[in-house]
């Protein structure tokens, strides 16, 4: 990994721990995501998001709302828009560039603002399937954002190699203290997901 791969692990591992000390790193986080925001797609795997696909596979119905949390260059919004093109979408990023390639790469098959995901700009229960790709995942934000019954996907496009990367177990843990329940994991391309239901 690189020096700026093993920070966001490092940063990671403290917030999924310690929520509150994101502040440390919402900064120096978002400016490194700003500028790397030009250049983010181009050395993209093609089975990057396979494992979103995985999961998306098993959704008993379409989602009608979804939230795409660190939205990035809109790469998860555009699967979602072309595979539920009913569905009103939603990415959100703390990188303000970010945001902007979202909207470049995505139009108006989505809708795209520059958000933080420790306090979404959201009413409670307003998502029936909440996204995030590589995403450092704000539990409480998450589970006040999902309606009951709705849906959380968690994707990780390298696996445990991701630099931004929650193990399972705790993904589990925190999201069952919270009430969510229905686990399914997947394995695709090189990466993992997993799937849980609110309620």
């Amino acid at each position: 990994m690189t020096f700026g791969q093993r920070f966001v692990r490092f940063a990671t591992d403290v917030v999924v721990r310690k929520p509150r000390l994101w502040r440390l790193f919402r900064w120096p986080i978002r400016r490194s995501f700003d500028r790397l925001a030009p250049v983010w797609d181009r050395d993209r795997s093609i089975d990057a998001f396979a494992p979103v696909e995985a999961a998306l596979d098993v959704l008993p119905e379409p989602p009608r709302r979804v939230l795409d949390v660190g939205t990035g260059t809109g790469s998860i919004p555009r699967l979602l828009a072309e595979r539920y093109p009913d569905a009103e979408i939603v990415g959100v990023d703390v990188s303000e560039r970010m945001v902007d390639e979202a909207r470049r790469n995505v139009g108006a098959r989505a809708r795209f603002q520059v958000a933080d995901a420790q306090r979404l700009p959201f009413p409670d229960g307003s998502f029936d399937l909440v996204t995030l790709g590589n995403m450092i995942p704000f539990f409480d934000e998450i589970a006040r954002v999902t309606e009951p019954a709705g849906r959380v996907l968690f994707a990780f496009s390298m696996g445990d190699a991701t630099p931004i990367y929650v193990p399972s177990d705790t993904l589990r843990r925190e999201l069952g203290a919270r009430g969510f329940s229905e686990f399914a994991e997947f394995s695709a391309g090189r990466g993992t997901s997993l799937l849980a239901t609110n309620g």
